[in-house]
């Protein structure tokens, strides 16, 4: 990505902090972290804008959507998001 970027809200050059890893996936009552482990990281651009202190995220190389890995509902079928907890499509609870 582009390090030359305006804030959005106020128009003033950003600050290009750096690439970091956000961790994805989410601690579990029962398994506790490692489904947070299994779920791996993503890559994420960060920008900071020295005038109204807001940041960005963006992913970084720019392929959005192909960001998150995704996984096949075994009620419905279709494909989406690894993270959710419910099927978008046909609502199917992968927590029961």
């Amino acid at each position: 990505m582009e390090n030359k970027m305006s804030c959005l809200r106020c128009g003033k050059k950003m600050n290009h902090i750096g690439t970091e890893k956000l961790q994805l996936g989410q601690t579990g009552w029962i398994l506790g972290d490692l489904p947070n482990l299994l779920a791996g990281a993503m890559e994420v651009e960060i920008f900071s804008c020295p005038n109204c202190r807001k940041l960005e995220f963006f992913v970084a190389g720019g392929e959005e959507e192909d960001a998150l890995p995704q996984k096949k509902c075994p009620s419905c079928g279709k494909m989406h998001d690894f993270d959710y907890p419910k099927c978008p499509f046909c609502k199917h609870n992968y927590n029961q």
